[in-house]
């Protein structure tokens, strides 16, 4: 769990970064492919078809995440993993370093305003 945790804040800290280095382009890379591949038909462009209010944007996911605005990548990662109300768990699909790098992508184009 601690090395986790320290995969976790080491993404966190790259994210905060102004630009984006060429190995967190990647990590952004495979978030993207695994955000196409599992999340998009619900979320596509960072939207929700089934519950417009509750998108990926960083105003809803700091509105509807809880912690988000203290901890902003585990918000996301938890609501991955557990899923809720109509979004599914995904914690048995994805494996952990999956869950990391799409909820890193999620946090990332939520900044960037999708």
């Amino acid at each position: 769990m601690r090395i986790f945790l320290l995969i976790l804040l080491s993404v966190i800290a790259l994210f905060k970064l102004t630009s984006i280095q060429p190995a967190l382009a990647a990590e952004t890379s495979n978030g993207a492919n695994i955000f196409n591949n599992n999340c998009a038909a619900c979320h596509i462009g960072g939207g929700n078809i089934l519950i417009s209010q509750k998108t990926l944007k960083k105003e809803a996911l700091s509105k509807y995440l809880e912690n988000y605005n203290t901890d902003s990548i585990q918000a996301i990662i938890y609501q991955v993993q557990n899923g809720k109300n109509a979004m599914p768990a995904f914690k048995s699909k994805l494996s952990a370093q999956e869950i990391l790098e799409v909820a890193g992508y999620v946090f990332q184009k939520a900044e960037q305003g999708w």
